[in-house]
């Protein structure tokens, strides 16, 4: 079969679209939009016109998942996401397989319901503290975690914005929109099953790549980047703030002042203790430790906390008279405390972070938010200098020395997600109680919840209007404000879906997708549907892991429905062999966006997701092929 203009200016389309998903120049959801603006500017060639290029921000999926957003925001607002998570850790504490099969199973059957980036997010810094009061690595379990979610959101059709997608689809090219409950059976079987797993072969082949018993700097292998020095009274530096040296790099890219140790004498009564001059008096040595980020120059006499290689230090410590004490072993308890509640934390940066793309020079981190990055750890490398232009990307593990505050705010703009600190985390302003109190509105955004649910899947009414309904309730309700509810949706999402889905348009119409079907048919001929289904799955698998399974669903759900055409059996069958292969992005960390997240606490490699997720691949192949045939036939 010939291919026509169009299907090859589409082809190319996809061509480009591929290799900015992959290099990520651009970020995807840019690159969706450019992809979107071509095909309408290229109109004659692709027969997409301009309103159909834009359809997509009226899609009945792109709408529902924007409510969706909004109703699992209102649940994680009210504090459920936290309730559940201190609920299992009182259950399981001291239970290393209890702890995983809970935290498994609770995690798998909520992302049938809710988005379970948030859930992802509150269970990484649990499990990171649980298992290291079992002496266990939280390796073991972080992995699992992200699998667990990502087979969970296969259980209804709100459960992933994956479902909804190809639902639009299945809708467009087969007049047969996915049911609310449609796929429940098989995303139970397949739930089932890849728990089975992970509880058991899984476990065994996760490694243990984090120590559970070191701290941060032994962690980060940062004894030999810390050190301290004194200010000379000669020293220039006398009269400046620590935060004017690190913005300006006076000391030189590779060295910052992390803090400053001030000894001073004090007047204290002898009766009290206390320091003032009434009564009989004596005179008392203090030490004041102030964070880089605090306003008072430094003085002639303090102690200041660099970091940077020793070269670095003996280099800026010869140029601007200090004395460098290289025998003094700085750890985390050096990095702790002082006038402002210094603590270390390690967070990770979510792909919708606002530090993605940005140094930490750039980002004012010190400036603003009291914070100096001590390292940046990508799986399993550790970059300890030259950090302030290194460029943040997402899925980085940044160890800080920063406040409570300063994590709290870099929690609320959703630019980090804490995964350990120094102190426990109920001190944090997020956790003023150990057990999230639940009142009446966590009842009432859970209720919304499960009224959408049953009202989209028992009632004429369609699942867009009963998402957006349950926005106004929780919303009116008092879950959330109107500006909290935007907060919640993550546009990033919304826009590639929109972008992309009119690519699938062009294929139809263009004659791409048959001609690849055509293709196909001829090869799966030769094999028994079944088989053809299974090497469907394997495919959508494989290319979700590398291009993201949003992508995926757009680009092989026409051709997998022309090539049951072809094979003259069920297009369904098809469409869920792709959408359950496209949710199976088990074999990189960028596949799937829970796996970017426990990509740098769990100091994973690369591999890792494969060694552990290549043999869930092959298992979950079976079932889903098993489960299709059987309950949906062909």
């Amino acid at each position: 079969m010939a291919l026509s203009t169009g299907a090859l200016v589409v082809f190319a389309l996809v061509g480009v679209a591929l290799v900015f998903f992959v290099t990520e120049r651009l970020p995807p959801d840019i690159t969706a939009i450019g992809v979107l603006v071509s095909l309408a500017v290229l109109e004659p060639v692709t027969g997409v016109s301009a309103s159909e290029a834009i359809v997509g921000f009226a899609s009945p999926a792109v709408v529902t998942i924007i409510g969706m957003y909004v109703l699992s925001g209102a649940v994680e607002a009210t504090g459920v996401v936290d309730w559940l998570g201190t609920q299992l850790a009182a259950l399981t504490h001291g239970s290393e397989r209890g702890l995983l099969a809970a935290t498994l199973g609770s995690t798998g059957l909520s992302a049938g319901f809710v988005n379970n980036t948030p859930v992802v997010a509150v269970f990484i810094p649990m499990i990171s503290g649980l298992a290291s009061d079992a002496n266990v690595s939280p390796s073991k379990f972080l992995m699992p975690l992200s699998f667990a979610a990502m087979l969970g959101g296969t259980l209804t059709v709100v459960g992933s914005s994956l479902n909804l997608l190809a639902s639009d689809v299945s809708a467009r090219l087969l007049d047969h929109p996915i049911g609310m409950f449609e796929i429940s059976a098989l995303g139970l079987l397949v739930l089932g099953a890849g728990l089975a797993y992970l509880l058991t072969v899984g476990y065994r082949l996760t490694p243990a790549r984090v120590t559970p018993t070191e701290g941060f700097t032994a962690e980060y292998d940062l004894d030999r980047h810390l050190s301290l020095a004194r200010v000379r009274e000669e020293s220039s530096l006398a009269g400046r703030t620590a935060g004017e040296l690190v913005a300006e790099g006076t000391l030189g890219p590779d060295v910052a002042v992390l803090q400053v140790q001030r000894e001073r004498d004090v007047r204290v009564d002898q009766g009290t203790g206390e320091e003032g001059p009434d009564g009989e008096t004596a005179t008392r040595t203090v030490t004041e430790t102030f964070i880089a980020g605090d306003d008072r120059p430094i003085e002639a006499g303090d102690l200041l906390t660099v970091r940077g290689s020793l070269r670095a230090i003996n280099r800026a410590a010869a140029e601007y008279g200090l004395q460098h004490l290289p025998r003094v072993q700085v750890d985390d308890a050096t990095l702790e405390g002082g006038d402002h509640r210094g603590i270390l934390a390690e967070v990770v940066l979510p792909p919708d972070s606002g530090l993605v793309g940005e140094t930490p020079r750039a980002a004012r981190l010190l400036e603003r938010f009291d914070s100096t990055v001590l390292a940046i750890r990508r799986g399993e490398t550790v970059t300890r200098e030259g950090l302030a232009a290194e460029s943040f990307r997402a899925g980085d593990t940044v160890l800080l020395q920063t406040t409570p505050s300063a994590i709290e705010h870099l929690g609320e703009d959703g630019d980090a997600i804490l995964t350990e600190t120094t102190i426990d985390p109920i001190e944090l302003p997020r956790f003023e109680r150990q057990t999230p109190v639940l009142d009446w509105r966590a009842a009432f955004a859970v209720g919304t919840l499960f009224a959408v649910v049953v009202l989209g899947g028992f009632t004429p009414l369609a699942i867009p209007v009963a998402a957006l309904g349950g926005v106004v309730a929780v919303v009116a309700g008092g879950c959330l404000s109107a500006s909290e509810a935007y907060d919640t949706v993550s546009w990033n999402v919304v826009f590639l879906l929109a972008g992309l889905l009119p690519l699938g348009i062009a294929l139809q119409r263009t004659g791409g997708a048959a001609a690849i079907g055509d293709v196909l048919s001829g090869v799966g001929a030769a094999l028994p549907p079944i088989a053809t289904i299974a090497l469907v799955y394997l495919f959508a698998s494989l290319l979700a892991a590398a291009i993201t399974p949003v992508a995926t669903i757009v680009l092989l759900t026409p051709i997998a429905i022309d090539l049951a055409a072809g094979l003259e059996v069920s297009g369904f069958a098809f469409v869920l062999a792709t959408l359950f292969g496209a949710s199976a992005a088990f074999l990189t960390p960028i596949g799937y966006q829970t796996n970017l997240m426990v990509y740098g606490p769990g100091a994973y490699r690369f591999t890792d997701y494969a060694r552990v997720g290549a043999p869930l691949l092959a298992l979950l192949t079976v079932v889903t092929t098993v489960g299709i045939t059987v309950i949906y036939g062909l």
